[in-house]
């Protein structure tokens, strides 16, 4: 059995969803910790970690096309693990397909994966899917230097078992973490530089402690520490948007006007099918209970077109929910089957050029109101969170609080919270002039 030197140098590369980006960051402090340095631009790592997610079609496909181009012109590879999503949903399968892993380990058990990595300079391939009783975060490293914007897991999985999707399946079911674990944990990212934490779960605000606390006192209470400047939070479900947390959208200042908030289709048939549990009026009341106690809130969310079975006239329920809405973004997705959900074997499978043609019109009107959104904005003051250099000298990117991207020129820094006037929208950033 071959054996290989433990591994000097590592890069993560993270796929999906923001909490893959998570993960990714505390695999790499977990790899840090054990004396493991992350590769320098364009060298080769010898470990290489595959954060994969499932939500796309075709994902396991593409991970290992990803593994194949980790082939070195010698030959040789480096250590490879594939994590995350994919790895949950295909475990041994992997193994099977690509000699060149060593190991597979899934979104509740990559604390393990130090002594994953032992085992593998010995010759040894280790699969680990498991969804221990034990909680992942109590085994990680403390959370090291920060940029001005940071993400912190607050919850993991989802009992909602939308038809469509493989959540349920690759991370499990909803997991909330304690109260005071993700207080410490913010005081540590706020400590390491953040000013601004994003809170996240599958179903975030299905988010409760052992004293049935709800994400609205944890993010009154993360509210006190005096550094953190803003918090935002995502992704939700409708049912979940508590009287409490609509309120707090009100009552508390540092909680961004920003709400991510998937509805996925605007007929209910299609809904009914979807198991989403929600209709359009039913979500569309959430968001005017929103707009009454945050009336400048922007509103975001999810949109998936050609799910088993829609006609064109339940597609043009969707059209019109975009209209009463008004996004400020949206993310739209043709729908694409995930093997083991129910709606892989449904009747009704839509044609790939009916869904390319809803999908189109669907984004022409998402396009149409975020850039109405940006240009309503030109002539408001806003205070901009600088997050990094722009392209050009003397420029600076940061986002307002409605989560708009906005470039400025004039004296600033990272991490700086800046007064801008908004002078001119395009259809996905604005351009600021920095307030004396």
């Amino acid at each position: 059995m071959a054996t290989t030197p433990p591994p000097q140098t590592y890069r993560v590369k993270s796929f999906g969803c923001q909490m893959n980006v998570y993960d990714g960051e505390r695999m790499a402090e977990l790899l840090g910790a054990q004396g493991i340095r992350p590769a320098a631009e364009g060298e080769d790592a010898d470990l290489v970690v595959l954060n994969t997610c499932h939500i796309r079609e075709k994902a396991a496909e593409k991970v290992y096309s990803d593994i194949g181009r980790l082939r070195r012109d010698d030959g040789s590879s480096p250590l490879i693990a594939v994590a995350g999503c994919v790895a949950q949903a295909e475990g041994e399968e992997i193994m099977a397909r690509a000699p060149a892993v060593k190991m597979v380990v899934g979104p509740q058990a990559y604390h393990r994966l130090p002594a994953m990595i032992e085992q593998a300079t010995l010759g040894k391939r280790a699969v680990d899917t498991d969804m221990p009783a034990e909680t992942k975060f109590g085994a990680l490293p403390a959370r090291r230097k920060v940029g001005p914007t940071a993400f912190l897991t607050v919850q993991e999985g989802c009992d909602k078992f939308c038809t469509y999707c493989v959540v349920p399946y690759t991370r499990g079911a909803e997991i909330s973490r304690p109260f005071n674990d993700l207080v410490a944990e913010a005081h540590k990212l706020v400590e390491a530089g953040a000013r601004e934490i994003t809170l996240l779960g599958q179903n975030v605000n299905a988010w409760r402690d052992d004293s049935n606390r709800g994400l609205e006192k944890l993010i009154e209470t993360l509210s006190e520490i005096p550094e953190l400047a803003r918090i935002r939070y995502t992704t939700s479900h409708p049912n979940d948007m508590t009287d409490g947390l609509i309120a707090a959208h009100g009552d508390l200042p540092k909680l961004m006007p920003f709400l991510h908030l998937p509805v996925q289709a605007g007929n209910d048939r299609v809904l009914k099918a979807m198991n989403r549990s929600h209709t359009a009026d039913s979500y569309l009341r959430v968001l005017d209970r929103v707009r009454a106690v945050r009336p400048d809130i922007a509103l975001s969310g999810d949109f998936i077109v050609g799910f088993p079975g829609e006609t064109d006239a339940e597609f043009e329920d969707t059209l019109r929910l975009v209209d009463a809405v008004g996004y400020a973004q949206c993310f739209s997705f043709k729908y694409s089957p995930r093997p083991g959900t129910p709606a892989a074997t449904m009747d009704g499978q839509i044609a790939s050029e009916v869904m390319d043609e809803r999908l189109q019109r669907l984004q022409a009107a998402l396009n149409r109101d975020q850039l109405a959104f940006n240009q309503r904005s030109v002539g408001q003051r806003c205070t901009v969170l600088v997050e990094r250099k722009g392209k050009y000298p003397g420029q600076w990117l940061g986002k307002s609080p409605w989560l708009q991207s906005v470039h400025f020129t004039g004296e600033a820094e990272i991490g700086a919270l800046v007064e801008v006037e908004l002078v001119e929208a395009g259809p996905n950033s604005l351009a600021g002039r920095l307030l004396a």
